[in-house]
């Protein structure tokens, strides 16, 4: 994910937030714009040399902003409102220690221990790089911090509260927590560029998954999921959710995803915000779609139909760094075919998918 600091708000969002809100809210959205744009030019990405190289930040110990040993596998720290140069922060709670008196410290925990235990159970997956990598993150970060990120080795979490999301919803919701850690998957799997259709598509993984380990979680049918990403984070006056995956453009007050590729933002890959990095955040809608309309064309759990589709092409290889939308959905058909067989439901479901959002499949000869 080359120079990617992947957040779970579209920078348009904030912007949005920043232009019409009153002083006060108008500066924690700027606060937060700034210090995202601080970070990610003082951090590369982890995630294409490691991959190159088969190690995790497991293997060693001098990474940068790495946490100290935590012990099996989970634990959290409290930033008490400092910035990247503080982290991890102090430790709080860890996998044999019990719920603390701190809300936020306890929800990231158990988000983050779903997270790794529907990998492991429904994919067979060891942690997030698949080779038992900590689960680490630190809550409270930054002074009313309206973001949550993947650093490449952990979880980052601000408070909320400055006119964006409402205070600890950032924490709260189970799929925003695994969005986050899907990046980290995404990262040692497929290495995804994250600028322009690579980009979107490595968002597009993240709302897949998140919103998977909260269908799981609940046990919940397809066609009676909602397919809202973040429902429920943001401040009321805003709107539902962060995204719509069965309907996007629809999630909040002035979401600007398309639905599918006549409305495709084609924008610069620079610093300018307004441009998120080539419309990693907009256009993931499309790929998004594709897959919610194929999850409900067949029904019943889509961990279990079109969820092992998506997860193999994600980690087994064949996705490029730099895929667009057509290659991963020519990707998906293949997969489906093999899984499912020729001609299979399944297959069938995957195509009408992207069909429905006017994806062409790469080498398609219709």
């Amino acid at each position: 994910m080359s120079g990617c600091r992947c957040e779970i708000a579209p920078p348009s969002l904030l912007l949005a937030v920043a232009e019409r809100g009153d002083p006060r809210v108008r500066d924690a959205a700027l606060r937060t714009l700034l210090t995202s744009a601080a970070l990610r030019s003082r951090r590369s990405s982890l995630g294409p040399t490691l991959r190159r190289l088969g190690i995790s930040p497991a293997d060693v110990a001098f990474l940068p902003a790495r946490a100290p040993a935590t012990g099996p596998d989970n634990t959290v720290y409290d930033m008490a409102g400092g910035d990247e140069g503080s982290l991890p922060g102090r430790r709080v709670r860890g996998s044999a220690d019990a719920p603390v008196a701190d809300t936020a410290v306890n929800e990231a925990f158990d988000g983050a221990a779903s997270t790794a235990a529907f990998y492991r159970d429904v994919f067979g997956r060891d942690s997030i790089d698949g080779r038992g990598l900590d689960l680490v993150s630190s809550v409270h970060f930054g002074q009313r911090y309206d973001n949550a990120f993947w650093t490449g080795d952990q979880m980052v979490y601000g408070d909320g509260g400055g006119g964006v999301f409402a205070a600890g919803a950032l924490t709260r919701a189970l799929d925003v927590v695994a969005h986050e850690l899907t990046h980290g998957v995404t990262q040692f799997a497929a290495a995804l560029q994250y600028r322009g259709q690579s980009g979107a598509l490595n968002e597009s993984f993240s709302d897949v998954f998140g919103s998977l380990v909260a269908q799981w979680a609940r046990g919940q049918d397809a066609r009676a999921a909602t397919w809202l990403i973040g429902e429920g984070t943001l401040e009321p006056t805003l709107g539902g959710a962060l995204r719509s995956m069965i309907a996007p453009g629809t999630a909040f007050s002035g979401d600007d995803q398309p639905a599918d590729m006549d409305g495709y933002a084609d924008l610069p890959v620079d610093d300018d915000p307004r441009n998120d990095n080539g419309g990693v955040h907009v256009n993931s809608g499309i790929p998004n779609r594709a897959f919610a309309e194929a999850a409900r064309a067949l029904g019943g759990r889509a961990w279990e139909t079109v969820g092992p589709v998506w997860y193999t092409v994600l980690t087994d290889g064949r996705l490029r760094p730099t895929a667009d939308f057509a290659a991963c959905a020519a990707l998906t058909v293949t997969v489906a075919g093999e899984r499912y067989g020729e001609g299979s439901p399944q297959q069938d479901a995957v195509r009408g998918g992207w069909e429905a959002v006017k994806v062409r499949l790469a080498a398609d000869p219709r």
